[in-house]
Formats: C-alpha cells, structure tokens, sequence
C-alpha cells in the first residue's frame, strides 16, 4: 500500500472526485488502481472564502515499488505504514489470581476488554450503575435536582467521557497502534464508521450509551466480570505489595494485580490511597469558566460564506492566550452545538462541564475558559491540596448559584466591566437544573480573574464576536484534569507499592477518552506480561 497526503477537494465532491484526484498524483491508469481508503479526512479553513477538505488515502497499486522509486522525490506519497496493533502475551491455563480494574471509564473498560482477549479473566468494579441506569440518574439530576453521590456525571459506567462531546481525537504518539485498534472496537460496538477517518471524531452521549454497553458485553463474553455498584473502599497491602481489595460491602477480592482507573474526581480512593503510603505528588490542572455563543456565529466566523454547508457541520475552535501576569488561558473541551452540563460529584458543590449530541444542532457553542494553575499556587506542599482547593471552589459556586444546584452566571459584557449581572441577552445559558446571574469576579481566585479578563478579548480579535456583551459564562470548571499524580515506574507500576498500576486520567497520566483508552491498554499489557512471569511453575 501506498500513503498518500495532502489530497484537497473542494466541499461538494464526490466520491469518482477522489480517484480522479490519485490517479492524477500517481500519474498513473485507472486500470493500475487496485483500490484504495481514506485514512483521514479533516477541512482547512485558514481562508473562510476557500474551505476545503484535506484527505489522506491508503491506495493498492500494480508496481508499487517502481512508482515509488519514480516518485521519491514527491514528499506527499510514501509507502503506508503497517499499523496493525498486536497483543504481546497470552494467558497460561493456570493463574495464581485474577488481576482486578477499578473503574469503567476509557481507561478501565479497554485495560478490562485487553486483559480478557489476552486470556486473563479480569474482574472489573465499578462504584457506579450501569450507563442505562445512570443516564436516569443524571436526567433525575438535571431536572428535579435529585443528586446521587454514587451515580452521576462522573460516576458510573462510561465514566466522565460519557456525557461529554464523545471526541476522540488526540495529540498523543502512538507508536504501537492502539488508536486504530480502539477506534474500531468503538465502530465494532456501534459507533459510525466515519470515526476511523475523520481528523476530529466524535460518538456523541447518546450513541455512546449503546457503545458502551456493547464493550460491557465484549468483555464478559470473553471470560471478564463486571460488577456495579462496587465501591472499592481499600486496599490490602503487604510487605509494600498488594494483595487485594476490600469493598464497601466489607467483602475482599484478594488479587497481586490492580489498576487503578478511577478517574480523575474519585477523591475518597486518592485519600485512601494516600492514607495507605502509597506514592502520590499534586499535579498542576485548570481553572476557569463555560462560556456560551450562539453555534451560527461561531460557524460564520470560522467557516464564512460555507457556514450553512450541509458537509462541515458545526464549527469549532481552539484558543490560547498568555497573559501579562505570567498566566495562560485556553479554550477546553470546546462541543459545538451543545450544552452545559452539571458534572458535580459531590454534594453541595457546583461543576460544570460540557456535551454534545452526535448531531451537534443546539443553538449553542460552549467551551471551557480556564487558567493553567500549579502547586505552587495551591498555598501548601500537601500531596492532595489541590483537591481541597477544587472542593473550595466549587462549594463556592454552589453557594453564588443560591445552594440549590443552580450555577452562578455573568454575561461576558458585565465580567469584563466588573459588574454583576441581572439579565440575560440573546444568549440563553442551557445548563440545567439552572443559573443564578451574579458576579462571577468571588467565583475564582484574583489572578484567574484577571487573567480570563484580559484573554476574552484576545480571543475576540482571532473570532470576532468572541468578546460579544450578551455571551454567557457558567461557574465553574475545576474538572480540567486530575491535581494529583500517582507514581508509577516505566513497567507502569507503582513506584513502592508492588502490585498496584495507576492508569488514566485520575493518576494523572492522560486527558480525554482516547489517551485514557490508550493508557488503559499499555497498562493492561504490562500486567499480562508481569502475570506470565510470575506464574505458578
């Protein structure tokens, strides 16, 4: 097979457009063409007046190796890489125990999906509820402000990633072909075929509940075991190693083998295991704010004259700005043509994160505006103290919201002047239960504020409109990434508890559904191959 890069076409192409446009690179017959796949399709937009998708395509060719070498000299055709993923380790017949996953999040459910096609029978726990019964439970939140500590945005099957845009592009390397492999599992369990191509895939929440679910049932049939509402409340250690885990039921699953997905709000198992000594340094994550726009504007401003084109869909973007106080500010975990949610974890707290719909047809755009923050800026050297400055703000945020689950508000016109607000604008905020319009200026702390300040209108001069009085922004978002790290060493082991394999997210080790899944697997092969070295015999 042959790579080929770069392949622009206009918007309304069609298919006989893109053979067209190979044979015409090649410099070859239609009748040389074996076949060919698109590998990647993403836009260029850097001119609103030209809009154009950019594909890569794999092709099959007569004489490959002679049109190559005529053809050396082209820096957009090359010989296709073999990104076939490969597991390294099958399981003996024999085991001296089980290896146990907490957490069914990305990370779990394929550390749990590749242990059990390596031949390792997982068991795999979950504090939370099935996805089916925590989507209820969520909805119940949402609408009527019934909280669960134990089922919620971030708890349950599917983990965070679930209500969430579903994206599933990364920048991570990957060097051992993980990405492709997920994305088909991901195809294989429901998702649309598209994601194997598209530069900036997404499933949406809704499909991901049914995708979900068929991961659930990929795993059991290939010999792992689920069990829900499992609330992993210690860990047995002895002589610095593991040797099981104790549930909330006081039942205890005895194991030398436990990764530890537990996502990045899962407090109460980072303070035990903290209590228990095992190794764990805070780690530096994000402050800030939603902010909403009306999805037209964003789509005209990105797209221009091609904003309506049924082809590209709703628009995004991608923002930085450093700030004269030494701070940087970023747009994060932008869903087009979606919503606010609440995401809070905790009782009498305040979170907010964002969705989106396969479909991506809400009025409104949201992203996450927040401030890069470092230990240095939580004010103590204790491994967990930025967990206790999260906590604080956001039982801030449901204090300025009204302590009723509403989330403190401002329109973005008011921040910038320093006003509180009193009334929305052509901008209608979507989070549900509701808002509180305030002063978001006592929601974080003065150099965030400052710093989202003067960045707002940064932003505005890259997307006129950025800056617009009547857009909204939500407190608050303190769920950028997990503010510890759970040491581990290159074999992905805990760096002085034998045994233990911090993964993920929540160990500080990866930031979105595709690296947690990543991570997820290489843990799970080192595990394997730790398992088979110390098998019984």
């Amino acid at each position: 097979m042959l790579r080929l890069t770069e392949v622009r076409l206009g918007l309304d192409h069609h298919e006989i457009e893109i053979k067209a446009a190979i044979l015409r690179t090649l410099g070859i017959a239609e009748h040389d063409l074996l076949g060919f796949r698109v590998c990647r399709r993403g836009h260029d937009a850097r001119k609103t007046s030209e809009v154009v998708f950019v594909y890569t395509i794999d092709v099959e060719v007569r004489d490959e190796a002679k049109l190559l070498q005529r053809l050396h000299c082209n820096r957009h055709v090359m010989k296709a890489p073999d990104e076939t993923y490969r597991f390294p380790v099958r399981a003996p017949e024999k085991l001296k125990s089980r290896p146990v996953v907490i957490g069914t999040g990305p990370c779990g459910l394929f550390a749990g999906l590749s242990l059990a096609r390596m031949g390792f029978s997982p068991v795999i726990l979950e504090r939370g509820r099935t996805v089916r019964q925590r989507t209820q439970d969520v909805w119940n939140f949402w609408r009527h402000r019934r909280f669960c500590p134990e089922s919620n945005v971030q708890f349950g099957e599917g983990g965070a990633g679930t209500f969430s845009d579903g994206k599933l592009h990364t920048g991570i390397k990957d060097r051992g072909h993980h990405i492709r492999h997920i994305l088909r599992d991901f195809v294989d369990c429901g998702a649309p075929e598209e994601i194997n191509y598209i530069s900036k895939p997404h499933i949406g929440t809704l499909r991901l509940v049914k995708v979900v679910e068929n991961l659930r049932h990929r795993i059991i049939e290939l010999g792992g075991e689920i069990r829900f509402e499992s609330h992993v409340v210690d860990i047995v250690i002895e002589n610095g190693a593991v040797r099981g885990v104790m549930l909330a039921s006081g039942e205890t699953i005895s194991t030398d083998h436990v990764i530890l997905a537990i996502g990045h709000s899962a407090r109460d198992t980072v303070e035990m295991l903290y209590r228990r000594g095992v190794h764990i340094l805070p780690k530096s994550f994000s402050i800030g704010f939603r902010i909403e726009h009306p999805q037209s504007m964003i789509n005209a401003r990105r797209f221009g004259s091609d904003a309506v084109h049924p082809a590209l869909g709703a628009a995004d973007y991608k923002l930085v700005h450093h700030c004269r106080n030494g701070r940087s500010v970023y747009s994060f975990c932008m869903c087009p043509g979606g919503q606010v949610v609440a995401a809070v974890s905790e009782a009498g707290a305040v979170v907010t994160n964002g969705m989106s719909h396969y479909s991506r047809n809400e009025r409104n755009a949201n992203s996450g505006i927040v401030v890069g923050i470092t230990p240095q800026d939580f004010g103590d050297k204790h491994a967990l103290a930025g967990i206790a400055l999260q906590r604080d703000l956001e039982k801030r945020a449901f204090q300025l919201g009204g302590a009723n689950y509403n989330a403190p508000a401002q329109l973005v016109g008011d921040f910038l002047a320093g006003r509180s607000s009193t009334a929305l604008g052509a901008v209608i905020p979507s989070y549900t239960p509701g808002v509180t319009l305030t002063d978001l200026a006592d929601a974080l702390p003065d150099f965030a504020i400052t710093a989202i300040r003067e960045a707002i209108p940064a932003f505005d001069r890259i997307i006129q409109g950025f800056g617009m009085n009547d857009a909204v922004l939500t407190g608050v978002e303190t769920r950028t990434s997990s503010p510890v790290r759970i040491e581990r060493d290159e074999q992905f082991e805990s760096v002085n508890t034998k045994g233990l394999y911090p993964a993920g997210e929540g160990a500080g080790f990866a930031g979105g559904i595709i690296s947690a899944a990543v991570d997820g697997m290489k843990v799970a092969e080192s595990v394997a191959q730790k398992m088979i070295q110390h098998r019984p015999g």
